[in-house]
């Protein structure tokens, strides 16, 4: 981070006391730091300390009364390659994903034309809240990046999540950052999502009851973590948005098939979690099929295996992560699929496991990959899964 302008926001949340750690852990890394508090926050730090620290003067109001001089909110949000606000509380959310701006920092905010980073910090019932949870996703799809706060003890006394992440973990989310807008090829992440629904007539079709939300909480994920995403999604109820996000909605395994090929060679990494139908009909009906006859016989022909496709199409730093539903001999048949197919990673789970599968909000899997480690989680929130998914990826050798 040597020679990077971060420009640091600090609201009113106990989590202030954790800014000097952070600041400290920036400054040793050779990033330049500039930091605006809100009136509150001066209340959880001193000005001092934090300028003492950032080497630079503390902006808390539009007009120093002391030096009679105005501080420039634009020209604050010009020099900024990142500003990072931390503790970002619910208040503060709250306006920034409303437009308000009355103060210092939000007035920075609605000025910044790079990239801006929350760090939320609140008491769990607060984090769990419906109202902060809309706010979080109107931030996000402003194109705010989001550390999510982490499970832990919190000033009110209860155990849970609502902690802002500690100051190590942001450092490295901003350094990961900073990587990422150097190779922007290393950022970009293919992902499918879905079902596809193969014709047999205009109104009829095979398909499966995916309802695509494990593929939209991965590209989710990735999106926090400053990449770029193309999501190829069946059809879903689904909706994202995200400036760094491209959806590319199809319906079919073969028009699932040409978006993946199109877009490939540009991603490093390829998580492939549709649901594709194994098999389509030969013919497609121009017409309805009428319910004259007893029986109706379909004859189907095997789908493209974009999941192989896309292990034999790769280069050698591309990383292609597949995904196994099974409903016996799981394991088993997972640890073949990711063999036969040269992934680098299967997402196991299996409709044995209740909670686990199609539609539902929750998941339980294994991770198997190709040193033969296996690793089993709980039973999480998708959102929670794929968090999981993503680490387990990056970490790969």
């Amino acid at each position: 981070m040597h020679g990077k302008r971060i420009l640091l926001g600090i609201t009113g949340g106990i989590a202030a006391y954790k800014i000097a750690y952070l600041i400290r852990i920036l400054k040793k890394l050779g990033a330049e730091v500039k930091c605006i508090m809100t009136p509150a926050s001066s209340d959880f730090i001193s000005p001092l300390v934090v300028s003492t620290l950032s080497q630079n003067p503390v902006h808390i109001e539009f007009w120093n009364k002391q030096t009679g001089v105005w501080t420039n909110h634009v020209e604050l949000a010009l020099w900024a390659d990142v500003f990072v606000i931390a503790p970002a509380t619910a208040n503060s959310i709250a306006k920034m994903a409303n437009g308000l701006c009355d103060n210092l920092l939000l007035a920075t905010y609605l000025s910044m034309k790079t990239k801006t980073i929350v760090c939320p910090a609140m008491d769990l019932d607060m984090y769990q809240h419906p109202s902060f949870k809309r706010n979080v996703a109107t931030l996000f799809s402003d194109g705010v990046l989001v550390i999510p706060a982490t499970k832990g003890e919190l000033a009110s006394g209860l155990e849970g999540e609502g902690r802002m992440e500690e100051p190590e973990v942001i450092a490295a989310y901003l350094s990961n950052y900073f990587n990422s807008q150097t190779n922007k090829s290393a950022e970009t992440v293919l992902i499918t999502a879905g079902p596809t629904y193969e014709a047999i007539d205009p109104v009829r079709f095979i398909g499966n009851h995916s309802s695509g939300k494990m593929g939209f909480a991965l590209a989710e994920s990735c999106l926090k973590r400053g990449m770029n995403v193309i999501l190829v999604s069946g059809p879903t109820q689904l909706e994202l948005h995200h400036p760094n996000l491209e959806i590319i909605a199809v319906k079919s395994a073969e028009q699932m098939l040409k978006a993946v090929s199109v877009n490939w060679d540009n991603c490093s990494i390829g998580i492939f979690a549709a649901a594709v139908a194994d098999y389509r009909p030969v013919n497609q009906e121009a017409q309805k099929i009428k319910k004259k006859e007893e029986t109706l016989t379909l004859e189907l022909v095997k789908n493209p295996d974009i999941l192989r496709w896309a292990s034999e199409n790769r280069n050698n730093a591309q990383k292609v992560i597949g995904f196994a539903l099974e409903t016996n001999n799981a394991e088993e048949n997972a640890l073949l699929k990711l063999n036969a197919k040269n992934l680098d990673m299967i997402v196991l789970n299996t409709l044995e496991n209740k909670g686990a599968g199609f539609q539902g909000d929750t998941n339980k899997i294994t991770i198997l990959d190709k040193s033969n480690a296996i690793k089993e989680f709980d039973l999480k929130s998708k959102t929670a899964v794929a968090e999981d998914i993503i680490e387990s990826i990056l970490s790969l050798k």
